[in-house]
């Protein structure tokens, strides 16, 4: 099923699905208050109404909004309108990208280890940003990765260390080594004063297309410290107060240039958290992180198998619904909001293929948005969701659905991934269950 378009009525439709008021444009003019997303409580709020969002992630947009060989304005266009008809108000994308040696990392990226950034990818984050201000979308943008397929944490380590890493799913460094050698990031001065002055220049930029500081931008939502930050791959390895301070260190320093805007860290949740509540806890006590996020991935996390789907869903299910529960609780001891930011399922079989179903996958989110949804009504913590991940148009490139160096079909899936595992392809029967939940949003009452 392909999603048919009626730009002029569905476009007006979403904007006024953007924290229930219609607000087309968010990069021209002044700083309104009722221009930025803030926390009241338990809640997002936009002017005098809640915040509530149906998103999705779209890593990729700033390559998509290069003006270079890697890039494709056009498409961008269409994939933002698809996403607007479908009731699609909040995107996830990475505004960061470290070139290294790592196997599976997307080139080009942001910067390399000197203090000269890529303007020419920058400019095209600055155009994402303001195709997405004239469609009424807003944006979350995380600074660095935990995981290697935009560089990360390992890649600013190899820049001060001598140019030791170790790549993920080495057989030489089986789980958790990958993780643990990562948890180095937090307390090497040297490796954080890198990032820090990223964090700098992007927080304090001007947006060569707009002419707004994106300090000023209503378009973002948030600022997250990176995607999936852990601790550590076990607690033996894990330097807590180090971490945390990172944690605080940071917000604090984005605060400090931008007042406007939401810090949130991007965390798993339970799962990135070695299973610990109490991390959890700290990590998102502090004053200077305004909501909790938590990821939910159950074919990753052995809660089903994609090669037997219908035998282990059931288990699956009662995993998910638990999950969701104990972040809500700990939303709820917090007072602060929560966001399920990512969320992924195969398609039947486990296939990569487009034109392989997705009855589970369709299932699962359902069961997502179904919660949320409950919990919204309710006054609970629940803001938004963020499925991961939107494929949009693409199609791999290769028989074999590995993304070479080179390609340039960019899709939810990132290149360390097989291309197609979990996004949503515009032709998905995904796709009206995401604009059904994004009406069901919009007729929330206030």
């Amino acid at each position: 099923m392909t999603l048919e378009l009626d730009r002029r009525h569905l476009l007006g439709a979403a904007a006024a699905m953007a924290g229930g008021a219609a607000l087309p444009a968010f990069a021209a003019g002044g700083k309104a208050p009722d221009r930025f997303v803030r926390r009241e409580g338990m809640r997002l709020m936009l002017g005098d109404r809640p915040y509530r969002f149906a998103g999705t992630n779209m890593w990729y947009a700033a390559w998509l909004g290069a003006d270079a060989v890697y890039g494709d304005r056009a498409r961008l266009g269409r994939e933002l309108d698809r996403l607007a008809a479908m009731g699609v108000t909040n995107l996830r994308i990475c505004a960061s990208g470290e070139e290294g040696p790592l196997k599976g990392s997307i080139k080009p990226g942001f910067r390399g280890p000197g203090p000269h950034y890529n303007q020419t990818l920058l400019a095209g984050l600055d155009y994402a940003l303001a195709e997405m201000g004239k469609r009424g979308l807003r944006a979350v943008l995380h600074l660095t990765n935990f995981w290697e397929w935009s560089g990360g944490m390992m890649t600013y380590l190899s820049y001060v260390n001598g140019g030791r890493y170790i790549d993920a799913h080495d057989p030489a460094h089986p789980w958790p080594a990958f993780a643990n050698f990562n948890a180095q990031f937090y307390g090497n001065a040297k490796a954080v004063a890198l990032y820090h002055a990223y964090v700098r220049s992007l927080v304090g930029r001007v947006n060569t297309v707009t002419g707004t500081r994106y300090a000023d931008d209503g378009t973002i939502v948030a600022w997250q410290l990176a995607n999936e930050p852990r601790p550590a791959g076990d607690l033996d390895h894990a330097d807590l107060p180090r971490f945390y301070a990172w944690i605080d260190g940071t917000a604090r320093l984005i605060k400090s240039i931008d007042s406007d805007h939401l810090v949130c860290t991007g965390s798993e949740g339970l799962k990135g958290c070695l299973e610990q509540e109490s991390i959890v806890l700290a990590e998102h006590r502090f004053a200077s992180i305004d909501y909790l996020t938590c990821h939910i991935w159950p074919n990753n996390w052995d809660w089903v198998k994609q090669t037997d789907l219908p035998g282990t869903f059931a288990r699956g299910e009662e995993l998910t619904d638990d999950y969701i529960a104990r972040h809500v609780s700990m939303a709820r001891q917090l007072g602060k909001p929560l966001v399920i930011e990512e969320f992924g399922y195969p398609r039947d079989g486990g296939s990569n293929d487009p034109k392989v179903a997705t009855t589970y996958k369709d299932r699962f989110y359902r069961r997502i948005y179904d919660a949320a949804l409950d919990d919204m009504r309710a006054g609970g913590p629940i803001a938004g969701t963020n499925f991961w991940a939107w494929n949009g148009e693409a199609r791999a490139q290769h028989a074999d659905y590995v993304f070479h160096p080179g390609d340039r079909q960019y899709m939810g899936d990132p290149p360390h991934e097989p291309q197609g595992w979990y996004g949503v392809f515009d032709g998905d029967s995904t796709v009206r269950l995401i604009a059904d939940h994004a009406a069901s949003i919009a007729r929330l009452p206030a």
